[in-house]
């Protein structure tokens, strides 16, 4: 949804789009500062943070128990792309989210990152980062490289540097498709496809 309303406000030019996703934006980072940077998943009908949300059934395909790392590697992308487009030259105006995009980043990665004794980002983890859904999704490995690549594009910090590198070697030695030109969905554990 931020995304969309980004690309309506560039292609219109009308800033209420922005100002939207600015909202949407403002909840997460709250939602997310409240759960060590973790950002839920589920709610219940007043808006409250449902944590235990299939707790007994976790690999559920539709909501899965827990937090997804990738959502907050990909929401960091999202928050950093929204400041700089919202506050251009206003650096300090924008530090705040690019804090923000800096934790969730961090946050997830330090969660999934080869958590488990294999390569890869596992899929969810518990509230405290332990992985719950080991498999490794292509997406989640497409978000950290942008989000690596864009957080050390704006911030100079040479551990997004370091990511993104230690990213694209997984991708090339793992998840590429040498022979048929594509990446693995899916892979479990022990980075076998499913």
């Amino acid at each position: 949804t931020v995304e969309a309303f980004l690309a309506a406000a560039d292609v219109t030019g009308m800033e209420k789009y922005r100002i939207r996703a600015g909202r949407i934006i403002d909840r997460v980072i709250g939602w997310a500062k409240d759960n060590n940077w973790r950002i839920p998943e589920h709610f219940a009908e007043d808006w409250t943070a449902d944590l235990e949300c299939n707790k007994e059934k976790p690999a559920d395909p539709f909501k899965p128990y827990g937090a997804t790392p990738g959502h907050g590697i990909e929401w960091g992308r999202l928050i950093t792309q929204w400041a700089l487009s919202t506050f251009k030259e206003d650096k300090a105006a924008a530090a705040p989210y690019i804090d923000a995009a800096e934790e969730l980043f961090m946050r997830a990665v330090s969660d999934a990152w080869n958590a488990d004794g294999a390569p890869g980002l596992v899929y969810t983890t518990d509230w405290e980062g332990k992985p719950v859904v080991h498999d490794r999704m292509h997406w989640t490995l497409a978000e950290a490289i942008n989000t690596s690549a864009v957080l050390y594009r704006v911030t100079g910090k040479e551990k997004y540097s370091n990511l993104y590198s230690e990213f694209m070697k997984y991708l090339d030695e793992t998840v590429l498709d040498h022979v048929n030109g594509s990446w693995f969905h899916q892979l479990d554990a022990q980075n076998n496809l499913l």
